[in-house]
């Protein structure tokens, strides 16, 4: 499980630049839940995602993970159980190594990998993985991550953030650089991927297509200066649609809830 409590971060603090990106956040998450997360820029959603990840340390509150507290240990050691994917394709993998030595570099994580090189069985594994996401990868292992399109390495990417088995998967608008086409296999592939470990990981995704955060996992939240403002799951989900969520935030805040990006199919 999951648990963050009273979290609170401010950028440029006691400075004329102030900012209050995360204000007394409170959210509670148990293994199997697949939670997207919708708001307008600002809200703090990246954020909340690079301080479950330790990349930010937050001002107060705490983060725990099956009973230890993590608030404050350090991003190295928790990539031991986190997995992450972000916006931009070119962040995930290392362009000049090749495939197979991404993916090997991936599962080093659980103490497997390059520390014994990267023999016959492990290349059979990797062509097996890969093979599962339907592009052709799995033929040319050798091939430098930075020659692939952006969806084939993003692709990639999604692969050696899961293969490692870790306890949480952060993507941080994982689809959102991508062209339509390649947008809906890197989605399909992630719920996948998910599906695969549906009862022993936690999945959060921020998005900004509200369709999108209706349509994927089992929850969906709503964030707005730094809180979370709307937490709806299960069958009272699979009801709504897009023109509630935007009454929901209008009633919940008094003002209209306008940015085109949201409402995109």
């Amino acid at each position: 499980m999951l648990l963050i409590k009273s979290l609170t971060k401010y950028f440029s603090k006691n400075t004329p630049h102030q900012v209050l990106a995360l204000h007394n956040f409170n959210l509670k998450v148990k293994k199997g839940d697949f939670i997207t997360i919708i708001g307008s820029n600002g809200a703090g959603k990246s954020t909340l995602l690079n301080l479950i990840a330790g990349t930010l340390l937050p001002d107060y509150g705490e983060i725990r993970l099956d009973g230890e507290m993590i608030t404050y240990q350090p991003e190295y050691k928790r990539a031991y159980w986190i997995g992450r994917v972000f916006q931009n394709p070119l962040l995930g993998t290392a362009p000049y190594m090749s495939i197979e030595e991404n993916l090997a570099l991936s599962l080093k994580r659980e103490k497997r990998g390059l520390r014994k090189g990267i023999n016959q069985e492990m290349r059979e594994y990797f062509r097996q993985r890969l093979s599962e996401l339907g592009l052709g990868l799995e033929k040319d292992l050798n091939k430098k991550a930075g020659l692939l399109s952006g969806g084939e390495r993003q692709a990639m990417t999604m692969l050696m953030a899961t293969m490692f088995k870790p306890k949480v998967l952060l993507l941080d608008e994982h689809t959102a650089a991508l062209d339509p086409e390649s947008s809906k296999k890197i989605l399909k592939i992630t719920e996948e991927l998910v599906e695969e470990r549906k009862n022993d990981l936690i999945t959060l995704m921020v998005t900004h297509n509200m369709k999108q955060a209706l349509e994927v996992g089992n929850r969906t939240i709503m964030m707005d200066r730094g809180q979370n403002i709307f937490d709806i799951q299960g069958e009272e989900r699979n009801k709504i649609d897009v023109n509630f969520l935007l009454q929901q935030f209008s009633k919940l805040r008094n003002q209209e809830y306008i940015e085109d990006r949201l409402v995109l199919d």
